[in-house]
């Protein structure tokens, strides 16, 4: 018989995905999110918060981090009774999310804004932390959403 115990330990041991840095293997990291958000017993909205952000982060990884070029991208995961925390690695050229992080108010009209980064801002904001390092020639974006009953998406400075 399994134990709520046994269960908790289970849901916090953490979960590796490692795929090629494809456009075809971004459905396999929004599986493998969406099985932690159920493990963690995430709402829908937390659920769609989390996989938002890990699809903006490893879609850029790929589209402009390895720039079509062979790479692969480490997910690693890991839920339990306070939520879910995904941390996104790649290999790919140093980029810190947060400084290309474009504000909720684009900064003039289409035409002349900066192209890209309210992707960025939506995936930031739509996560209740995120850290990011670059150590040993790796790219580590730290993502955590908090379970039901916790402070949801806090303002961002």
């Amino acid at each position: 018989m399994t134990t709520v115990t046994d269960m908790v330990e289970r849901a916090r041991t953490s979960r590796v995905l490692d795929v090629p840095a494809t456009v075809a293997a971004l459905g396999s990291i929004a599986s493998f999110v969406l099985r932690l958000a159920g493990a963690a017993g995430l709402d829908k909205g937390a659920t769609y918060r989390l996989r938002l952000a890990v699809d903006e982060l490893a879609t850029n990884v790929v589209m402009h981090g390895y720039r079509g070029g062979d790479g692969r991208i480490t997910v690693r995961g890991r839920s339990g009774p306070d939520g879910v925390q995904i941390v996104i690695e790649d290999s790919a050229p140093p980029f810190d999310p947060v400084e290309w992080r474009e504000g909720p108010a684009p900064r003039g009209p289409p035409p002349v804004r900066r192209i890209g980064g309210l992707g960025i801002h939506l995936a930031l904001t739509s996560v209740d932390e995120f850290g990011y390092a670059h150590r040993d020639g790796r790219n580590i974006s730290t993502l955590t959403v908090k379970a039901e009953g916790t402070d949801r998406c806090p303002p961002r400075p």
